[in-house]
């Protein structure tokens, strides 16, 4: 075997890593003050989510309140709320055969619906109202009638 007489290139080089001599005062300052903004974004935000956690605390202990007292009314009047429960029931069945009723309307007459503001306004006259009510009566009488969900455990200290 004969030896190559080309040359051998070195696979690996140095790299110099030292920082430089110049340092850019304006980077320095830009560097800070984004530093700066970023720590006050930072505590902006803490207090966001501390005042969030205030928020969920006060709408959570109105939420019980409410519960408790719904609680409380079911305990003293149990035959009520019993029948509650079953017109909640009955006018959930009477709600959707009025909504087929309204969406049977809105398909025969979609054309003139959607070409005619008299026509949307006399329909909006003639069903809002009654579906107004029906939802606020049905929304009462089947919050009456639920069942007492069981209360939560206390957190023990």
């Amino acid at each position: 075997m004969s030896q190559d007489s080309r040359p051998t290139h070195d696979l690996f080089t140095q790299v110099d890593i030292t920082a430089g001599s110049q340092v850019d005062p304006n980077a320095t300052g830009a560097a800070n003050e984004q530093v700066s903004l970023m720590r006050s974004m930072l505590a902006a935000q803490d207090r966001q989510n501390e005042l969030l956690e205030e928020l969920v605390s006060q709408l959570s202990a109105a939420q019980r309140q409410r519960n408790q007292e719904l609680g409380q009314w079911k305990q003293a009047n149990p035959e009520l709320a019993r029948h509650c429960r079953i017109a909640a029931e009955t006018l959930s069945q009477v709600q959707v055969e009025f909504l087929k009723s309204i969406t049977e309307e809105i398909s025969e007459s979609a054309d003139a619906l959607l070409e005619g503001e008299f026509m949307l306004n006399e329909f909006v006259d003639r069903f809002g109202p009654r579906l107004a009510h029906l939802n606020g009566v049905l929304q009462v009488l089947a919050q009456l009638g639920s069942q007492t969900p069981p209360a939560p455990p206390s957190p023990a200290g």
